[in-house]
């Protein structure tokens, strides 16, 4: 019988749920094969969250959940014999590793190898740079700049494991390069290996997204239906040395993993078929075959891979101002009218007080997704008379006080605006925005950096 590896998902993005490791443990522990848990929950977004929560504190900007997250299945782990590989090092990986170490002495854990994945800090490159597709160049000096994060491979991953670490720490890093770097590690899987690591690079597609492929993002009542959502099983892939990959889940849990599941996830987030670009490998699914095998058991074979591109991706974040959020409910007869009136009484007020804001205001359940910020859909749509509606306003400034004022002016509306508003809600929060840029790839030096107890 072919080697084969084991590696479960227990996460899909920041916010998951906490309690989704235990039973992915469980069923790697009951295989009784070499195995690997990942927690996949960094994006754009959280890295920009950890941006701006490790401006605020040294030692914050990892993953708020963490500890939720390790501490039921981290003793386990470690008895076994599981490495746990996350991004959930975020903006700060090494405060995260201090973290678990702190966790791992709360829990008596003694001799705790974690490493951490460095190097993907590129600001130093981004006068190299070049800019992804409409988005406009960074300067280096540009004094709101806060971070540029290079997307990094495997391999360090890799190297990371082979040196003994039970938990790798990664910032940013590509999604599948969670699961093909212990794959990497167990099989000696080289640079050269391109079809094998183009097999596990779609492993990894496949398990990044947590339930997506086990039912949670495919479920659509009536049409594709889904059992036990309240309890939803997160995926595990079986990997050959060779590349073969089943996808099956946890065992003893709700959701599905059937050949829709499979193909949907595969699909995800694909541009080009036959040019998955990742720094490992060029993923090539065009001639990728999906077979049922069994019941929650899915076969996936002819992924082919290509040379990797010459450059990295990197995120780009620079300081983006405030946005000042309010919203206010009405319901009840004529409630259609006066959600209307309130926002278009708060247009006049922004507009009146001459706020410096870029404002837009939303009736959420009518039009919200589709509309304009200048509110076109709204404006014609006819009154439901059993409606009940959100009025949301969203005014985004780089200074703070505008977008406050701006937030204000819902709070103000208790009394000001239309009979029977209710549930408001404000306040102002930092932002950062996001860009994207390509680097050189043999400019970017991953680090790998052991972190002491």
């Amino acid at each position: 019988m072919s080697d084969t590896f084991l590696v479960g998902n227990a996460a899909g993005f920041s916010g998951d749920r906490i309690d989704a490791a235990a039973p992915v443990v469980a069923s790697l522990i009951a295989s009784g094969r070499p195995a690997a848990l990942t927690f996949e929950t960094l994006a754009e977004r959280t890295l920009a969250l950890g941006q701006l929560a490790r401006l605020k504190d040294a030692q914050a900007g990892y993953e708020p959940m963490l500890l939720a997250l390790l501490e039921p299945v981290l003793a386990d782990c470690v008895r076994h014999d599981i490495p746990i590989i996350g991004n959930f090092g975020a903006a700060n990986p090494r405060a995260a590793a201090a973290a678990i170490h702190a966790l791992a002495r709360r829990l008596r854990i003694s001799g705790l190898r974690v490493a951490v994945i460095e190097g993907d800090d590129v600001r130093h490159l981004l006068a190299e740079a070049t800019p992804w597709e409409h988005d406009p160049p960074t300067d280096p000096a540009d004094p709101t700049l806060v971070a540029a994060n290079a997307y990094l491979g495997a391999f360090p991953i890799a190297a990371a494991l082979a040196q003994g670490a039970q938990v790798v720490v990664t910032g940013r890093i590509v999604d599948p390069a969670l699961t093909l770097g212990p794959l990497i590690a167990r099989f000696g899987w080289t640079e050269t290996d391109l079809d094998r690591l183009a097999a596990g690079t779609l492993a990894g597609h496949l398990l990044e997204c947590g339930t997506q492929v086990s039912g949670g993002y495919f479920a659509d009542p009536g049409v594709k239906d889904v059992p036990g959502m309240a309890s939803i099983g997160f995926p595990i892939a079986e990997v050959t040395a060779e590349g073969g990959i089943v996808i099956t889940k946890a065992a003893n849990t709700g959701g599905r993993v059937c050949r829709r599941t499979v193909t949907e996830q595969i699909l995800y987030e694909i541009h080009d078929p036959e040019a998955y670009l990742t720094p490992d490998v060029t993923l090539d699914i065009s001639g990728v075959r999906v077979e049922e095998i069994g019941l929650n058991r899915v076969s996936v074979t002819g992924a082919r891979g290509k040379p990797p591109p010459a450059t990295l991706k990197a995120t780009v974040s620079l300081d983006g101002g405030f946005l000042g959020e309010g919203e206010i409910a009405y319901a009840g007869a004529n409630a259609f009218a006066r959600a209307r009136l309130a926002a278009r009484t708060l247009r006049e007020r922004v507009a009146s007080r001459g706020l410096a804001v870029k404002l837009r205001v939303d009736l959420i359940g009518l039009s919200s997704l589709h509309d304009g910020d200048a509110g076109e859909l709204t404006a014609a749509r006819a009154e439901n008379p059993h409606g009940e509606y959100r009025v949301r306003l969203a005014a985004s400034s780089p200074n703070r006080d505008a977008a406050e004022a701006a937030a204000r002016e819902v709070l103000a509306l208790y009394c000001c605006g239309p009979a029977g508003g209710a549930g408001v809600r404000f306040g102002v929060t930092p932002r950062i925005a996001n860009r994207s840029a390509l680097v050189p790839r043999d400019r970017v030096n991953a680090r790998i950096a052991f972190i002491p107890a």
